[in-house]
């Protein structure tokens, strides 16, 4: 049986003498991740200094509005707060632990200590695991002083789960959304029926003050009070409206959808799950951590803090057939940019590196939708998309071609993924479905990228600027990453084409892209096999120019400002043979996200000198952190997944996860060691360090 509560819930329990143990975070992020599963679950602690899980309430990714989100303990009748800020004597805050997955505190309520974990799952190989918008939150006691004690727990959740709006009634509204919510769907709070366990739904210092003097709630529903549902979590159903041929519109519905019938059923099953659940999350975080250990451990704690942040942005879907079940061969992700873009095609390409690494069906669905309304016809210009919409969750494209306009940017980034996803999945049905589009892009890059005109990268801060030379490489790359999709179909005619082309490009860029010095380039760049090794090797010597440039912060990202970007940082720490420039670059990145002086999710944009994030909502708990695991090497091992929601996880033609390769070959490297795949996604990403801003 479950238990589906409005608003609260207290549980009674015994608990006696036992040990206590943890483990500390090498540092306090600016804002803690607690529930966050998609673009509108995604609920932080503002910490900052190391702000404690009762010293705060809860908070959007924005930082704009408070999560009502509370939590009580009485222990032997005296009353604390161990979550929230409503004003009842504090629990002593002990620990906090940060994994990939889980949020621990520990904190101490006289003489019982509370943990209490937050685990919000990232199973890319479970489609359907993954789809769920839901998220555990776990409670536990125990005695710090050798006796028993009596110890009820209370939680409760507000209004602000499912509206912004505080003071007013807010209605229903399919696909209308602000920044931070949507003004669809329902919001739920659940728990399994236990023994001990009360409920009750009303105005806040009611509810909360009959658990302060009676350690119970009345199991009664305030039938006058708004009937508001709450699980840890946001569904909503459809979840996406997409465009198609002819401006037609298709409802796009969670993945989870394919398993069940009833929201009911999907918690319960997902309440039920919870113990393997928290196996599977430890063995991931196990895996990330091992691997991203081999580098520094300030690295490990960076890669950490980026997954749920980048998971956290994107919807699994699929569309309902006419019988009303989901077609499980036509999954489409969506992924929300932080001011609401749809599919952003420059978000996507940092972040690209980590749904490569998780599992090739998501990567492939994250780059379909732009590829399949192109290929309608209905976006008139002759260069790819900057996004697919700019008001998620309406993903219905730019037909009147008034996007924001990176012609060499998106161009070259589609060309790019589409290879290196092809590369890494040996799945040639996505370049066959799309070459004709992919080849179109290809003729825009040939026209346009040698002399750039006054374009904007995918820096758009830093504004339009003629002839920037990381545009001009990336779309030289563009170019040779279509002659190799040509190859890999068989057409050795316009591959040799193209690679031509590019060869020819590749030497003028050169002459016009190197420092009068010769000491480095204009803009930074990756290996790949077009780039001349003498030119890379210019830039990965040990004693490379990089040695030295950063400031305390970090590397900045030209030499118009003093601001830099970590996912382009780690990129260029990918490209140096030297361990200690590499730690240096990392290092200062650490530095920014622990130092205190920010209290929302990791920032993208910051000052190297101050350490302080820009202050635009565009750029902070974006997805673009998944570049950070631009060093961790390429997995040899799929990720735990679990059979309990079963069913399947995609399209049959695209393998669940990255192919394991034999040792030696280049993915075990690790993306940043950068020619992994002939083209691969991290060529010239970086626009790091530059002493003038424009070619030579």
């Amino acid at each position: 049986m479950l238990f589906l509560f409005l608003a609260t819930i207290c549980v009674n329990m015994f608990f006696e003498a036992g040990a206590v143990s943890w483990t500390s975070t090498p540092f306090s992020p600016p804002s803690v991740p607690l529930a966050v599963r998609s673009p509108y679950l995604s609920v932080w602690l503002p910490q900052g200094a190391g702000s404690a899980l009762n010293d705060q309430w809860p908070q959007s990714w924005t930082g704009q509005d408070i999560i009502g989100w509370a939590g009580f303990a009485k222990v032997d009748g005296t009353a604390y707060v161990w979550m929230g800020s409503p004003g009842v004597p504090n629990v002593t805050f002990t620990k906090a632990t940060q994994k990939s997955l889980q949020s621990n505190f520990v904190l101490t309520a006289g003489p019982v200590d509370l943990n209490i974990t937050f685990l919000s799952p990232v199973e890319p190989s479970d489609l359907v695991n993954q789809s769920l918008p839901l998220s555990y939150y776990s409670i536990s006691a125990t005695s710090n002083d050798g006796k028993s004690h009596n110890v009820q727990i209370y939680v409760d959740i507000s209004g602000e789960w499912v509206g912004g709006t505080r003071d007013g009634v807010t209605n229903q509204m399919q696909y209308a959304s602000d920044i931070d919510h949507i003004s669809q769907g329902s919001a739920y709070h659940s728990t399994l029926s236990v023994t001990g366990t009360t409920y009750q739904t009303g105005q806040d210092v009611v509810v909360r003050a009959q658990f302060v003097n009676n350690g119970i709630l009345n199991n009664t529903l305030d039938t006058d009070f708004p009937p508001v549902v709450y699980s840890v979590g946001h569904a909503r159903d459809p979840a996406i409206q997409y465009i198609v041929i002819n401006n037609g519109r298709q409802e796009q519905s969670s993945y989870f959808w394919s398993r069940f019938s009833a929201m009911t059923d999907a918690i319960e099953t997902f309440l039920k799950d919870y113990d393997d659940a928290l196996i599977r999350a430890d063995e991931y975080d196990k895996q990330i951590n091992d691997a991203a250990s081999k580098i520094s451990s300030d690295y490990a704690s960076l890669v950490a803090l980026s997954i749920r942040q980048t998971f956290g942005t994107i919807e699994i879907t699929a569309p309902r057939q006419s019988d009303g079940s989901l077609d499980t061969s036509k999954v489409l992700t969506f992924m929300k940019r932080s001011i609401k873009t749809v599919n952003t095609v420059d978000v996507i390409y940092p972040s690209w590196l980590l749904f490569l690494y998780s599992n090739t069906v998501i990567a492939r669905s994250l780059i379909e939708p732009l590829l399949q309304y192109q290929s309608t016809g209905q976006y008139p210009n002759a260069w790819c998309v900057h996004d697919m919409g700019s008001n998620y969750p309406n993903a219905t494209g730019h037909n009147d071609g008034l996007d924001t306009p990176l012609p060499i940017e998106e161009s070259g980034a589609m060309l790019i993924m589409a290879l290196s996803y092809t590369q890494w999945s040996s799945d040639l049905d996505l370049i066959k479905t799309y070459f004709d589009i992919l080849e179109q892009w290809t003729q825009y890059l040939v026209a346009n990228t040698l002399y750039p005109a006054n374009q904007m990268s995918s820096d758009v801060f830093t504004g339009p600027l003629a002839n920037q030379t990381n545009l001009a490489i990336k779309g030289i790359i563009g170019i040779q990453a279509m002659a190799e999709m040509a190859a890999l179909t068989g057409d050795s005619a316009r591959s040799a084409n193209y690679s031509s082309i590019a060869a020819t490009y590749v030497q003028q860029w050169r002459q016009l892209a190197t420092s009068a010095s010769g000491s480095h380039l204009i803009l930074a760049l990756l290996r790949t096999n077009i780039v001349p090794s003498d030119v890379y090797d210019m830039l990965a010597h040990p004693d490379c120019w990089y040695n030295g440039k950063a400031d305390t912060y970090g590397l900045i990202l030209d030499t118009r400002n003093t601001y830099t970007k970590p996912d382009w940082s780690i990129f260029t720490a990918g490209i140096v043979t030297s361990t200690d420039v590499r730690d240096q670059i990392v290092s200062a990145i650490v530095m920014f996200a622990a130092d205190g002086q920010n209290n929302l999710p990791l920032a993208d944009w910051y000052d190297v000198n101050t350490g302080r994030q820009e202050a635009s909502s565009a750029n902070f708990a974006r997805p673009v952190v998944g570049a950070h695991l631009a060093l961790v090497p390429a997995p040899n091992t799929t990720f735990p997944s679990s059979g309990s929601t079963g069913g399947p996880i995609g399209p049959s033609s695209s393998p669940a996860s990255p192919k394991p390769r034999k040792s030696g070959s280049p993915a075990t490297k690790g993306y940043g060691g950068v020619a992994v795949i002939t083209f691969t996604l991290l060529a010239v990403l970086c626009t790091t360090i530059c002493l003038a801003d424009t070619m030579l």
